[in-house]
């Protein structure tokens, strides 16, 4: 591992142990170890609590829920833990949550079922946690409403960076939006409302559909590569798969386009990215 990246040594394993210890048995030499570690790398200067978030942790493993919490705490934010999908539903409905951390693999209510359950009420941020490199469990995750997965094992760092991405970019829609409404075609965007209209019908998207399509509308006729829209969606491109942006723009095509397999307004050039049609 390069010198460089010391926070990649706190890496989540996505196998057991499932938490059998009992309450008086101390943590494992790996989990006393991943602590340790990042309580070395993450001394850095806290986010204000100004900036400060509540985040609701959805994990069944208890070495994971801590060893997540604790740079969570150190930047600032108060985390609140559910340990299955139910458990998840009843802390995110006692209200305040800013973001939540969802694993795939639950008891009760797997992830999915409770992402889904989550999109139906609200647009809270949601990063989704998979033990497995598995195509389709990241596609049916995205597509079911989540902002961004994360594939186990990763490091600390990169964990960090995809829960701040995700914050800053709740927090900056929250105030006042200075852009004026986008009227292509059909096709209506009210940035100052969230609102998208096609052919005269409200569009349900989640969050970071609506930012997607805001960021291709707003420039019609321009080329933007995968690169520049995950760094436009996310602040950074780093940690990210290109082809998050092609899951996203499928399920706008599925939302959007009569003819999802031959898109009118979003636009593929093949190779580089996508453009959104023009006026």
């Amino acid at each position: 591992m390069p010198a460089g990246d010391a926070e990649g040594k706190a890496e989540l394993a996505p196998s057991p142990p499932k938490c059998m210890r009992g309450a008086g048995e101390m943590p494992t030499p790996k989990e006393s170890s991943a602590l340790a570690t990042m309580r070395q790398t993450t001394r850095q200067a806290p986010i204000t609590m100004a900036e400060s978030s509540t985040i609701l942790l959805v994990d069944d493993e208890e070495s994971v829920r801590k060893v997540l919490t604790f740079p969570l705490e150190r930047d600032g934010h108060r985390v609140v833990q559910a340990v299955d999908g139910e458990d998840a539903l009843v802390q995110f409905g006692a209200g305040g949550i800013d973001l939540v951390v969802l694993d795939l693999m639950l008891p009760k209510l797997d992830g999915l079922e409770v992402c889904r359950r989550l999109r139906a009420q609200s647009e809270v941020p949601i990063i989704m946690l998979t033990a497995r490199d598995d195509e389709l469990d990241k596609v049916v995750g995205l597509e079911l409403g989540a902002d961004d997965y994360i594939t186990k094992p990763f490091s600390i760092r990169e964990f960090r960076s995809r829960v701040r991405a995700l914050l800053r970019r709740s927090r900056s829609v929250r105030g006042p939006d200075t852009d004026g409404l986008v009227e292509i075609g059909e096709l209506t965007l009210d940035p100052t409302r969230r609102i998208v209209t096609m052919r005269g019908a409200s569009i349900p998207l989640t969050y970071v559909e609506f930012e997607l399509l805001r960021t291709l509308a707003s420039h019609p006729g321009r080329v933007t590569s995968r690169q520049m829209l995950l760094e436009s969606l996310w602040g950074s491109a780093e940690y990210r798969d290109p082809r998050t942006i092609d899951v996203h723009v499928r399920h706008l095509r599925e939302k959007l386009e009569q003819a999802p397999h031959a898109p009118e307004y979003i636009l593929t050039v093949r190779s580089v990215g996508y453009r959104f049609r023009d006026p």
